[in-house]
């Protein structure tokens, strides 16, 4: 089957003449009545009713048009898709928990890429069913996802039921940051019983499927008489900044951001639960050039954060 014809007979439906077509298509009208026919022979139907008043489409033409503009469209992206090769945008899409060493990753990555070429680059910082979700729906490259150690097994079983592969990134047990004129700075060592009174910062969308979300926060977020509820980073390092009283639980952050904001890093003896951070993607992903650089990234940002143990 020639596929200019296919052109030829869409454009001829369209126009509803012979005439009419030629004009649009710059062809004689006798080498386009010629096409039409030997298309129809080609397929043994008759595509169009020939009158006086222009030419209509039978029954076999109207399932042949919808056909056909198919694989015209599948042509044109084809054709499309090889001619603009050369300017094609490199592309990377992850969704991360809000921690710092991810992000410090995520901008030594944006500095090594190759900006000859066109780039559509997205990261979006959200909990760990959007993380997923956003790669099985949205098409996103890589997710990185937060969970409590007690969770691991759940997490496994559902990442693997939903054909995403996962690797550990580091394990960790939260610290405590606060304004460097907090009075937990002063304290040789700090309990639970220290922040009694004090205002916690706290990310707003914990969350694990298998519990009650009301069970999550109390498992998440141990009760506190004073908490504020942020959804930005850049929220979390101000408010702590600009109050001395307020404290937030986090993985390790980068000196260079706790110097920017005034802040001190320090642990708590009591706590001890541990948390994973861990990269998924779908199991048939091939990593892209850009997903390896980011990688390194984040590789050598977590060796110099948690040490090589982590």
């Amino acid at each position: 089957m020639n596929l200019m014809y296919l052109k030829y007979a869409v454009e001829v439906a369209a126009c509803g003449s012979v005439n009419k077509a030629a004009e649009k298509l710059y062809i004689d009208q006798p080498n386009l009545s010629r096409a039409i026919k030997d298309l129809e022979y080609s397929l043994g139907v008759s595509i169009f009713e020939r009158s006086s008043k222009g030419m209509k489409l039978t029954p076999d033409g109207e399932r042949f048009l919808k056909y056909a503009n198919q694989i015209l469209k599948q042509v044109d992206t084809v054709e499309h898709m090889f001619r603009c090769n050369k300017n094609a945008k490199q592309s990377f899409s992850i969704s991360v928990p809000r921690a710092s060493y991810v992000c410090d990753a995520f901008s030594g990555f944006a500095t090594k890429i190759d900006r000859k070429d066109g780039m559509e680059i997205i990261y979006r910082e959200t909990n760990a069913m959007r993380a997923v979700k956003n790669i099985l729906e949205e098409n996103y490259n890589l997710g990185i996802i937060r969970y409590a150690e007690q969770y691991d097994k759940y997490y496994k079983e559902m990442l693997a039921s939903k054909g995403l592969t996962c690797e550990l990134v580091t394990e960790f047990t939260y610290v405590l940051i606060m304004n460097r004129n907090s009075p937990l700075a002063a304290l040789p060592e700090i309990h639970f019983s220290d922040l009694t009174n004090l205002i916690e910062i706290a990310h707003a969308d914990p969350y694990v499927p298998s519990l009650p979300l009301s069970e999550v926060k109390k498992e998440e977020l141990p009760e506190m008489d004073k908490r504020i509820f942020v959804f930005e980073r850049a929220s979390q390092f101000e408010l702590l900044a600009k109050n001395p009283d307020a404290f937030m639980w986090v993985s390790h952050v980068p000196q260079e951001t706790l110097d920017r904001f005034g802040l001190l890093e320090r642990q708590c003896i009591d706590n001890r639960k541990v948390y994973k951070d861990m990269m998924i993607y779908k199991k048939d992903y091939k990593l892209t050039e850009l997903d390896k650089i980011f990688i390194t990234e984040l590789c050598q940002e977590k060796r110099r954060l948690f040490g090589d143990h982590s």
